[in-house]
């Protein structure tokens, strides 16, 4: 049984930090920050068993942020993760992979970037909590120790580097923790990477989405397991569609149509 007090303690951590985030340039959506926060709050020290055998250390729980942008879910995780806790941001600020009609990089749109970053961190009282590495995530895999706790994939959405992401840094996900993705059956690049990666995986079990944030639990998947989980990833094709439909309504000055979609304005996310 939930313990309505934590849930009432979780609220309004939760709304505290939202308040800090909501007003960072971002795609995040409220509900989206909102699980992302919950994730991150109930991680905690794992044990580490000693040179004496016995599990009485504890090693720090990791968080690590792959695509921060100018730090709205930087401050929600930061936010939320316990005391102790390595909160990690991976993001080149280089300029580019910053949506639709700016994915090359640009060196003062990225300055600009890093910039609004450190100040929006300052000003949410969370830049002590947060560790940035500036450097693409192929190449921040050395900068980072050990298993990760909860991995959040925001980064570039072009197929390969999206795949790279999910691979590599979803690779250290420990056995039981969370990664979320987000533009998962939204981006084409983004959604395609899940199908080659998480639709049939052995480890990724699918837990549902808010809007394209999708949410995956690291885990042991038999053979019946799997297909039942490509399954249910299948079904989000639909959405997907939907989505693509919306884009291209948009880009063609025929936003209005996407009401006929059920949307209700802005770029899905």
């Amino acid at each position: 049984m939930v313990d309505a007090s934590d849930m009432s303690d979780q609220q309004a951590e939760f709304d505290s930090a939202w308040q800090l985030a909501s007003g960072v340039d971002g795609w995040l959506s409220e509900d989206q920050a909102r699980r992302l926060h919950a994730r991150a709050r109930v991680i905690g020290p794992k044990p580490a068993t000693g040179e004496t055998g016995t599990a009485d250390l504890c090693e720090t729980a990791t968080v690590v942020e792959i695509g921060s942008f100018r730090g709205r879910s930087t401050i929600v995780l930061g936010s939320a993760a316990p005391e102790g806790a390595a909160v990690i941001a991976i993001d080149p600020h280089g300029g580019g992979d910053r949506g639709p009609g700016e994915i090359a990089p640009d060196t003062a749109r990225g300055d600009a970037d890093h910039e609004a970053f450190n100040r929006n961190l300052e000003k949410a009282d969370v830049a002590k909590r947060v560790r940035h590495v500036r450097k693409p995530s192929s190449e921040a895999l050395g900068d980072v120790f050990g298993d990760l706790d909860l991995l959040f994939v925001d980064g570039a959405h072009r197929f390969a580097p999206a795949r790279a992401d999910l691979v590599q840094w979803g690779s250290r996900v420990s056995l039981g923790a969370t990664m979320l993705v987000h533009d998962a059956f939204s981006s084409v690049g983004v959604t395609l990477a899940l199908m080659t990666t998480t639709f049939w995986s052995r480890r990724w079990r699918y837990m549902g989405r808010v809007g394209s944030l999708a949410e995956y639990r690291c885990d042991v998947l038999p053979v019946r397991d799997r297909m039942a989980n490509a399954a249910r990833q299948t079904a989000q094709l639909g959405w997907f569609v939907r989505n693509l439909v919306i884009k291209v309504l948009i880009t063609v000055r025929l936003g209005r149509l996407t009401r006929l979609l059920g949307h209700r304005g802005g770029w899905p996310y």
